[in-house]
């Protein structure tokens, strides 16, 4: 008797073991959840501090561009995750349409964003050059170059 009762606390054990794995692992699972929606929490905060709160007009695009591009990589996760997780960690139906919806706008605004930047940083690049040209270039070598003047040497003639 000694003997079966021994086998039936160990089955008894090992049916505790894994009863429980579940549990941890729908925590785990459930928490990565929690770390994306709290990632995504700081970069909306951020978002909101680069438009003042919305009463800035006028905002940088390569920080806009950056953060964006945080946000929309965070998307995609929360995204994976909502879909391998949703039963599991009883994520409701509107969360992750909301969730989709949401990520689209983020999509969007990162490619107006993103191709503000560029063209800022083209911009930038042609002035640059055009700054370059005027001060080291071979007019600046002839005596005035496009400006029209030509300097006449002082002294006797």
């Amino acid at each position: 008797m000694t003997h079966i009762r021994s086998h039936l606390l160990a089955a008894l054990a090992v049916a505790g073991i894994f009863v429980t794995a579940p549990a941890f692992a729908q925590s785990s699972a459930c928490q990565e959840g929690q770390k994306i929606l709290q990632e995504r929490q700081n970069l909306i905060q951020q978002v909101n501090k680069l438009t003042n709160g919305g009463k800035n007009k006028q905002i940088d695009p390569r920080a806009a561009c950056t953060i964006f591009s945080k946000l929309v990589t965070n998307g995609s996760a929360g995204q994976k995750w909502m879909t391998d997780n949703k039963d599991w960690c009883q994520v409701p139906d509107q969360l992750v349409q909301s969730f989709a919806e949401d990520h689209k706008r983020s999509q969007q605004f990162k490619g107006q964003a993103c191709g503000a930047a560029a063209k800022m940083a083209e911009m930038e690049k042609r002035a640059k050059q055009q700054a370059q040209q005027q001060q080291g270039g071979p007019a600046s070598k002839m005596g005035g170059g496009l400006t029209g003047t030509l300097s006449v040497p002082k002294g006797a003639l």
